[in-house]
């Protein structure tokens, strides 16, 4: 499964054309994100996603979920999300 990290400065449209490609070489995919900045801007680029896939007959189904993860040595909590159509 393909993970993709989001942070708070990362552009919506650009995850939401890297999910795309991911969801249709392997079907499901998951985002990370740590922080609400980081959370926001992977729930926008989520319904992007939505919008770009709708055409071919996909819907999107996103799981949030708690993850740890360990950045410089540190354990923090991050957001994940599992990506994959209904």
């Amino acid at each position: 499964m393909e993970v993709l990290k989001v942070s708070a400065n990362s552009q919506p449209k650009s995850v939401a054309g890297a999910l795309a490609a991911a969801l249709r070489d392997r079907n499901c995919a998951e985002i990370q994100a740590v922080g609400a900045g980081a959370v926001n801007q992977a729930v926008k680029a989520i319904a992007i996603t939505r919008g770009f896939v709708a055409p071919n007959g996909i819907d999107l189904v996103a799981v949030p979920a708690f993850s740890e993860v360990n950045i410089d040595g540190e354990e923090r909590t991050a957001i994940k999300f599992l990506i994959q159509p209904r």
